[in-house]
Parts: C-alpha cells; sequence; structure tokens
C-alpha cells in the first residue's frame, strides 16, 4: 500500500517522505491506518489542547478571566502576528506575571511579513514571538491558581509538567509511566507516546465536547471558534478549521506531527511523517482526511495549495509539486 508523499520535480519523483497514521474513535476502536499505527514519536505541540486542559478543570480560567480567545492562544502554536503577542500579554496581566517569566526562548516570528518588519526596525524578537508563549503563559496561570512557584515550572519535576502529564495520561488512556518524556524546542516537557494513542486522545477529546462536558467544550470552543490563534495567517490549523466551520479541531506538532479530532464521529486522527519534513503534513493529513470523507472536495479544494504544495526556485520559478501517494488501511 502506498504511503509516501512524493516530491515532484519536472516529470521526475525526486524524493519522497513515509507517512504513518492512525484514526481511532472513542473507544479506542483502530478506524484505518497507513504504515504503522503504533509508531512511537513525540506528541510535541500536538499535545497543546491537552496542556491547556488543566486551565478548565482546575479553575485557572475562572479565577484569571481567560477568555476563550487567549485559551485558544495556550493551545496554539502561533506566528508571532501582532494579535498573537497582544493577547499573551493580555493574559500576562491577568495572572500577574511579566514577560520575563517565560521560560521558552525567543525566535523569529513564523509570520512573514511580521519577520521582515522587526528586521527593517532593527528590533529583535522576544520570548513572546516563540510560537509556544501562549502555552508557556498557560502554564504560569496554572502554577498561579495553586500556589505554586512559578520559577522552573517547564521543568519535569515541576508540579505543573505533573499535573499535565496526568491529563495528557488521561485522555490517551496509557498509565503514565508508559509515556516517554524528553525536552521540547520551547524548553518545556514533551510527551513520547504511540500515534495510536494520540488518536485516541483527541478522539476522547471530541467526544467529551459534543457529549457537552465543561473542559473540553471549553478547549474544542476555542480552538474551533478562534482559529486564528491556534496558528495565523496562511497556516494549515487555521485554514482547515476555518474551511470546516468546526466540524473538526486540528493541531500541528513539530517533526512532521499533525493530529485531528472530529466531535461529529467521535474521531481522533494522528499523522507522523517519518523523516519529520513539515512541508509533507499538509498533503499526508488532507488526504487522510478526504480519503475517511471527514472533508468534501470543495474542502480539498479550497484548502489546495496545503494538499499539493508548488515548488519554486529562488527564481520565482514553479519547478514542482508535493503529491500524496497515501492509501488507507481498514480492518477486514
Amino acid at each position: 500500500m502506498d504511503r509516501t508523499v512524493e516530491v515532484v520535480r519536472g516529470a521526475i519523483v525526486e524524493s519522497r517522505h513515509a507517512v504513518h497514521a492512525a484514526v481511532v474513535d472513542s473507544g479506542g476502536q483502530l478506524r484505518a491506518w497507513v504504515g504503522d499505527p503504533d509508531w512511537v514519536t513525540f506528541f510535541r505541540s500536538g499535545a497543546k489542547p491537552f496542556q491547556a486542559l488543566p486551565l478548565v478543570r482546575d479553575g485557572a480560567i475562572d479565577r484569571f478571566g481567560l477568555t476563550f480567545e487567549e485559551l485558544a492562544l495556550c493551545c496554539g502554536s502561533h506566528s508571532g502576528e501582532a494579535r498573537h503577542l497582544a493577547t499573551a500579554v493580555s493574559m500576562l496581566q491577568k495572572i500577574g506575571v511579566d514577560a520575563e517569566s517565560l521560560a521558552c526562548g525567543p525566535h523569529p516570528p513564523i509570520h512573514e511579513q511580521t519577520r521582515r518588519d522587526l528586521a527593517e526596525e532593527g528590533l529583535e524578537p522576544v520570548r513572546l514571538h516563540n510560537n509556544c508563549s501562549g502555552k508557556h503563559v498557560g502554564m504560569l496561570a496554572l502554577a498561579r491558581v495553586h500556589g505554586w512557584e512559578i520559577a522552573g515550572y517547564n521543568r519535569p519535576e515541576h508540579p505543573v509538567q505533573g499535573r499535565i502529564l496526568s491529563e495528557v495520561a488521561r485522555w490517551a488512556e496509557v498509565p503514565f509511566e508508559a509515556i516517554g518524556m524528553g525536552t521540547d524546542g520551547c524548553g518545556a516537557v514533551c510527551f513520547a507516546l504511540p500515534l495510536r494513542q494520540m488518536a485516541r486522545a483527541y478522539a476522547n477529546l471530541a467526544a467529551a465536547a459534543r457529549a457537552g462536558e465543561r473542559d473540553a467544550t471549553y478547549i474544542v470552543g476555542a480552538m474551533t471558534n478562534y482559529p486564528e490563534m491556534v496558528a495565523g495567517e496562511g497556516r494549515l490549523c487555521t485554514d482547515l478549521m476555518e474551511q470546516t466551520t468546526g466540524r473538526l479541531f486540528a493541531k500541528v506538532g513539530a517533526e512532521g506531527l499533525y493530529c485531528v479530532g472530529v466531535p461529529g464521529a467521535e474521531l481522533g486522527v494522528a499523522v507522523k511523517v517519518e523523516d519529520g519534513s513539515s512541508r509533507a503534513v499538509g498533503p499526508a493529513i488532507l488526504t487522510v482526511l478526504r480519503q475517511l470523507d471527514l472533508i468534501s472536495e470543495d474542502d480539498l479544494g479550497a484548502l489546495w495549495s496545503h494538499a499539493y504544495p508548488d515548488v519554486y526556485n529562488t527564481c520565482g520559478d514553479l519547478v514542482g509539486q508535493l503529491r500524496p501517494q497515501l492509501d488507507l488501511c481498514t480492518p477486514d
């Protein structure tokens, strides 16, 4: 069965990216897969909705008056646009912490125009530009609501990270001892588990939101009502959730990971591009969603630039394209 995204230059297949995927329902049944559905990898930013859940369950959003828009930023990997920084600053003011308390390091904004504007003004990026700064503000809020020290909140021994680990384990339905841990690009803890369990976590979150459970409803509602806070202009998470108008929620992760939850179908989807290439993620996840009939042909057409990205050279000439070659396997 085909399980690659091809990179075509002219009429020649120049390279291929291998793909693994798992599609799981809220009962834990593996409904479809590509490659190895039990491929173990890091959840990376795909875990952010679950890292934000304690803000709802433990009362931080109520105590600090956090809005859905702000909660969406906590779930997001934002592009560093002005609206993202303004929302992060609003949260910091509400919880009474300054930006210097953020453990994430600065990096140039993902948003191209913002990056150019900074360079033209001779300014360096700050910690708020980090795509994970919303998640980190959420972690600070969790520490504050429990009365924990904020110093070291990103470290595995801190109670913030222990609380988040328990949440990931609960939704993925695995013992927390079975979850591998590493350090994410932003300096916080990241979690390793099989794609099947990542998909189950998203399926369980989708089912809980469908059932009207408060914590799940808040997280899914924040993401789908404010998709621009989850990513940003021209990015797949934002465009996919805007196009599907709340039918699904989506979250990218670094190193070729992508996860989707579908409340109407109580399904979770987790995709991993084996070599970690981000350019193959859009073609892979959109092909899987289309084969599952979770997005329509019209949806796919609107998202064509993500599904079949063009390849340009430095002169701006169109020289190739990425093309998915994926066939979903299903139980006999």
